[in-house]
């Protein structure tokens, strides 16, 4: 595993460069749109085209647990989605030695499908005592293609109402997973931050903590419905996630739905995805620690 010192560090540029990147990397603008943007900010083609390098994933970075950690299990698991597509699969990882049944947290990837990050929160999920399943997307596809930039063509590609239909598949096949509690936590990245939110809307029998990070708030015509607390993590930089959340607040305490916003210093979108430049080593690891405990709370009680 690399030192936390071989991290990629973020690159000195304005934070203006980064929300650029933010609507590139989700589609909002063009690639000559950023580049002409990068311009704007006085940065030429080479600093703009270094910068998109430097924001693609280096995945050997990623790996805080490995996958043949003794602690853990890990595998592949397939689950009936009959309202999606059919079938998914995701990665099932569970505590070796478990004295009885244990809290699952079902864990939602990025706008890109289940790539090797989203692989080692699920593992690091086991290793605090949870079993993780990470569900992807992109399995009617044919899975995770091994770049972040196939994978997110792939996903946009499909039926958002499916991929939704999925996860809540996935959702309720984990509530009565046979090695389980009952209890179910979900956690999610970007693309994942709102659909976990989304899940908490939409299956309030079945969602008993969510956290979301740096995704959109759950429709607003859901937000009653909630029964699960919320643990909302976000990064101080991150303008284009963090201009939802107010409207979002004020129904969260109309409903009196158990929520609290975290917002983590000098952080930029995505800044817990250790395998890129936006990542904040100091906030991140605060946020997971942050997550964790919220999960004891809520799960083992």
């Amino acid at each position: 595993m690399m030192t936390k010192n071989a991290k990629q560090k973020q690159p000195q540029l304005p934070a203006e460069a980064y929300q650029l990147y933010d609507k590139y990397a989700h589609g909002l603008m063009s690639r000559r749109a950023f580049f002409a943007g990068m311009s704007g900010l006085a940065l030429n083609a080479a600093l703009a085209t270094t910068f998109i390098n430097s924001m693609l994933p280096n995945y050997a970075l990623a790996e805080q647990v490995s996958f043949n950690d003794p602690a853990i299990t890990a595998r592949y698991q397939t689950f009936p989605s009959p309202n999606g597509h059919g079938e998914g699969r995701g990665y099932l990882v569970q505590p070796k030695q478990a004295a009885g049944p244990l809290p699952v947290v079902l864990v939602i990837h990025e706008n890109r499908g289940l790539n090797p990050y989203i692989e080692d929160v699920a593992r690091r999920l086991a290793k605090a005592g949870f079993i993780a399943f990470a569900p992807d997307a992109l399995w009617s596809l044919g899975g995770y293609p091994g770049n972040d930039d196939d994978g997110r063509t792939m996903q946009r590609s499909l039926d958002g109402e499916k991929i939704a239909a999925d996860f809540t598949a996935a959702a309720l096949w984990l509530k009565q997973l046979e090695a389980g509690s009952g209890k179910l936590g979900v956690v999610g990245f970007c693309f994942g931050g709102a659909m976990t939110g989304r899940l908490a809307a939409e299956l309030p029998d079945t969602v008993n903590a969510a956290v979301p990070f740096y995704g959109s708030p759950p429709p607003a015509d859901g937000i009653a419905n909630i029964k699960a607390p919320m643990l909302v993590q976000l990064g101080e930089l991150d303008e284009r996630v963090n201009a939802m959340w107010p409207a979002a607040e004020i129904l969260l305490q109309q409903h009196k739905v158990q929520y609290s916003i975290e917002r983590y210093t000098n952080s930029h979108h995505g800044f817990h995805n250790d395998s890129t430049a936006r990542y904040n080593e100091a906030m991140a690891e605060l946020a997971w620690q942050k997550t964790l405990q919220f999960f004891n709370r809520h799960l083992l009680s």
